[in-house]
């Protein structure tokens, strides 16, 4: 029997906040997701820019550009009677894979400095962007090799979910909760341990888990704080506006309530986010040392996953 709403909902209220303690007392960690966000983008542009300023020999702002830049990817419209279609070819499929594996290796390298200052401060040490962006950089070979081996897993899935229909996306479907599972703690094991081997990380990491909290896991909760309701507070607070509206008959009181429920929902999504990953170190702490991070509790280590109870397995 599943845990009624408001248990779920206090105790992921009560993992968030716990988290945000740890943000509280190293504001620093708050500026990594944004440096990572930062460096996204321009790594995005210095990709996608060249594309766009393709020298066509039409200004960039004519139509005859843009038809001319379709056409050398293959995503001109080519008529086949009432209907017309979209051929990309080689060069876009290309450019598509190596900005994807760009996008992974960014991702990974800003990830493991993240955690790994992180784990400094649940272990009471001072965080730097510095420290953790120096640290990183001499993980450059791990995390090249994990960013290369998780974006072929990643095309293999999608590439299978496309080809066998709706049996293809339940399967992979499984498949993607399995790997979610057991590369949890994958960026933690890259940092404490340094191995180069990715199917060794996956291992290290799967292993972990079956250790800690026995092979009877059915997912990775994580932290959420009752999107449902938040949700419903959106939609009570943009209702009441609408009302104000029609009162005054004015657009300000709508236009002003968009825009702070835009600020709000981008608030709690980053805040949330960082806070979820100071909680998954949290765990990986618990979990390879034994020993609960101050301020979490024991509780709040086992409420991260969905276990089967009825074939649980014993946990050492």
């Amino acid at each position: 029997m599943s845990d009624p709403a408001p248990s779920k909902l206090s105790r992921s209220w009560l993992l968030f906040t716990t988290s945000l303690q740890v943000l509280r007392q190293n504001k620093r960690l708050f500026l990594f997701p944004i440096v990572t966000s930062v460096c996204s983008v321009i790594m995005l542009l210095f990709f996608v820019a060249p594309a766009l300023l393709y020298p066509s020999g039409h200004d960039l702002l004519d139509l005859a550009h843009w038809r001319t830049l379709g056409h050398q990817l293959g995503l001109d419209f080519e008529l086949d009677g009432s209907r017309s279609a979209l051929h990309p070819n080689a060069i876009l499929y290309g450019y598509a894979v190596v900005v994807y594996m760009v996008s992974m290796f960014t991702a990974t390298f800003f990830n493991v400095a993240f955690y790994h200052e992180i784990l400094k401060a649940l272990a009471g040490d001072p965080v730097s962007i510095r420290a953790g962006l120096r640290f990183a950089s001499q993980r450059v070979t791990t995390i090249l090799a994990w960013s290369l081996f998780a974006g072929l897993v990643g095309l293999i899935i999608k590439m299978l979910e496309e080809r066998f229909g709706w049996i293809g996306r339940w399967v992979m479907r499984f498949v993607g909760m399995v790997w979610s599972v057991a590369s949890v703690f994958v960026i933690p094991v890259m940092i404490r341990d340094g191995g180069t081997n990715p199917l060794m990380l996956l291992r290290s990491s799967a292993g972990t888990l079956r250790k800690t909290w026995g092979e009877s896991l059915i997912s990775y909760v994580g932290l959420t704080i009752g999107s449902w309701l938040v949700l419903l507070g959106s939609v009570v607070f943009l209702a009441g506006a609408v009302a104000l509206t029609m009162m005054l008959n004015s657009a300000a009181p709508i236009v002003l309530a968009v825009l702070v429920w835009l600020v709000a929902m981008l608030s709690l999504a980053f805040l949330v986010a960082v806070a979820g990953h100071v909680y998954r170190c949290a765990l990986y702490v618990y979990a390879s040392e034994g020993v609960v991070p101050a301020p979490y509790s024991p509780a709040m280590m086992d409420a991260a996953w969905k276990i089967n109870k009825s074939a649980a397995a014993p946990v050492s």
